[in-house]
């Protein structure tokens, strides 16, 4: 079995917000796609936040990263209202 679950990520993951926040990860697809930024983020060469990530995948750093509070994923901002014209 996987570790941690993914019920498990999105829990630590909301966990982190504060509490007048809305949760920024509230399904499989936004988890997905928040794991698969940073992983893209170390590929490209950000160090890893974790000890002991030599060795490992980007994918699997990316989730204990993202588990463990190292990484915080913010929340798309809404686009001001265009004025017409």
């Amino acid at each position: 079995m996987i570790h941690p679950s993914y019920s498990e990520l999105i829990q630590a993951i909301n966990k982190t917000n504060e509490e007048d926040e809305q949760p920024v990860v509230n399904s499989r697809y936004s988890l997905v796609l928040a794991t698969s930024k940073r992983a893209r983020q170390i590929i490209g060469g950000s160090e890893p936040l974790v000890p002991g990530a030599a060795g490992k995948k980007p994918l699997s750093v990316a989730i204990d990263e993202l588990y463990k509070g190292k990484v915080r994923i913010l929340g798309e901002e809404p686009e001001p209202a265009q004025e017409e014209q």
